[in-house]
């Protein structure tokens, strides 16, 4: 399989290009030049197209096209791409219209990565939505961007369980790195784009824009509980939704995995993936501080043996 282009000496290069300069100050225009050039510098110029995707004997194959996730998956990064591209045509700065619109690339991209896998191993697919262009940009850029730091954070850990436990071939995991470090840089930039973006309004407006990100919130974790719901209602139907973020170790993995060792890597593979950028840049801290809480009142990892 043809191996997609690594991001290692794009990281190594930001890492000597902050090293010794100034703290930065939340919402100044360093600041905003700083995360809008972490993700213009680190971007990686691979081509769906290119990837050749392996072969996979019979086990492999019914594993990958059982996974419940690749309607969901799809159509996330379909909604994700419109939402963040119209979001950027209403964006007057231009570097960080730039540096949106290369998100909202990216995002497309991953769309044709999941197009390209589905084709090779003909999963079939329930029909897509037409991905309509939001009314109300900025609210869908934000729910966009909150939803990746929720599912991304579980998606670092499941993918590292994947490669730790072998359950698919090496090279199909590999195919699959891009995209994950690219979820880490779109997140990274997106909260850091929320203080700076908070910091930029006048005084009188930002009470109201807490108060969206507090609705952002809210409805997310409503969006959450209805497809739990919804899934317990069919019982006998593929789960297609977010909940796998929560419960698909089993789906990655041929070992068991108790809750409290698979929250540990996802905090664990979180900060190695944020560690390769500026560290002058906000990081993530909602999520990290949740399961840190929530990983307390779980029993402690026993030594085997």
């Amino acid at each position: 399989m043809a191996v997609i282009t690594d991001t290692a000496a794009a990281d190594a290069a930001e890492q000597r290009r902050a090293a010794g300069q100034r703290a930065l100050r939340p919402g100044s225009d360093d600041h905003k030049t700083a995360f809008c050039r972490m993700l213009l510098d680190t971007h990686d110029p691979y081509q769906p197209a290119a990837i050749v995707w392996p072969q996979l004997d019979p086990v492999a194959r019914d594993r990958l096209t059982a996974l419940p996730i690749w309607d969901i998956a799809v159509q996330t990064e379909g909604k994700a791409s419109t939402r963040v591209v119209s979001y950027a045509d209403q964006v007057t700065d231009p570097l960080l219209r730039q540096a949106i619109q290369l998100n909202g690339l990216e995002e497309g991209r991953h769309k044709q990565v999941l197009a390209g896998l589905v084709r090779a191993y003909s999963i079939r697919l329930a029909p897509e939505p037409e991905y309509l262009p939001p009314s109300r940009p900025e609210w869908a850029f934000m729910v966009t961007g909150f939803s990746e730091c929720i599912d991304s954070f579980f998606a670092f850990g499941l993918f590292a369980l994947a490669k730790r436990s072998h359950f698919f071939p090496p090279e199909l995991v590999d195919a699959f790195e891009p995209v994950m470090q690219e979820e880490a840089r779109h997140i990274l930039f997106f909260v850091n784009w929320v203080a700076w973006h908070r910091r930029n309004l006048p005084w009188w407006r930002r009470p109201a824009f807490w108060c969206k990100v507090v609705a952002v919130w809210l409805f997310l974790v409503y969006e959450r509980i209805g497809l739990v719901r919804a899934a317990d209602a069919a019982p006998h139907a593929p789960p297609q939704d977010n909940n796998f973020t929560l419960t698909g170790s089993k789906a990655v993995a041929e070992i068991d995995v108790a809750p409290a060792q698979l929250l540990d890597l996802c905090l664990a593979e979180n900060e190695r993936r944020m560690a390769a950028y500026d560290r002058r840049l906000l990081r993530p801290q909602f999520m990290p501080l949740l399961v840190r809480f929530v990983r307390r009142f779980l029993r402690p990892l026993r030594n085997s043996g």
